[in-house]
């Protein structure tokens, strides 16, 4: 019994695309096994509409727009999650002054040169992305690796202006603080 032509069709997607899909999905989301989900379904849905496809784009550009929908979808679903509120900046003080055990320790000079070249800190630095909160680490990616506007971030994200500038601060200041314990202090 031979397979059916969508099955076939299917096939060539996963031989041509899910390596370039799986790497550009876990840019996006980090960890693997939700990338992995996000690539599969992205097929799923693709050989499901498949007699739909219009064919005004390359199968590629229309296997990524559905893989970009599906990361939208992971992000948003993540956002309904209960969370908890953040009742007072870790870092400041109520006059705004740093915290004693908060103020930023001193970075050697010679590891900022090359440290995304270093694996071992991409694996700290993700590990670190990984711990912020769901709409943080997904204005983090926005404004910094896809570099939108912060209007379109807002509106993506679903939060005020005011919020966003907050949150991108006090995501920073994390990431920060996790890198001084996690990488800079060894």
């Amino acid at each position: 019994m031979s397979a059916s032509p969508i099955a076939t069709q299917a096939a060539e997607w996963v031989r041509l695309y899910s390596g370039e899909m799986l790497r550009w999905a876990m840019h996006r989301v980090s960890v693997r096994e939700a990338a992995e989900d996000l690539v599969q379904d992205t097929f799923m849905v693709a050989c499901q509409r498949w007699e739909t496809f219009e064919r005004k784009s390359e199968v590629r550009t229309w296997l990524f727009g559905i893989l970009k929908n599906k990361i939208a979808d992971h992000y948003r679903a993540a956002y309904r999650l209960p969370t908890t509120a953040i009742v007072s900046d870790p870092y400041f003080d109520d006059s705004g002054n740093w915290e004693a055990e908060q103020r930023p320790s001193e970075w050697k000079e010679q590891d900022e040169n090359h440290l995304l070249d270093d694996s071992a800190f991409r694996t700290v630095f993700e590990d670190c992305k990984d711990k912020l909160p769901a709409k943080w680490h997904h204005s983090l990616l926005l404004k910094y690796l896809e570099e939108k506007e912060s209007e379109a971030i807002c509106q993506e994200v679903g939060i005020s202006t005011t919020n966003y500038w907050q949150m991108l601060h006090r995501a920073k200041l994390q990431l920060r603080k996790c890198l001084e314990l996690n990488w800079f202090t060894l």
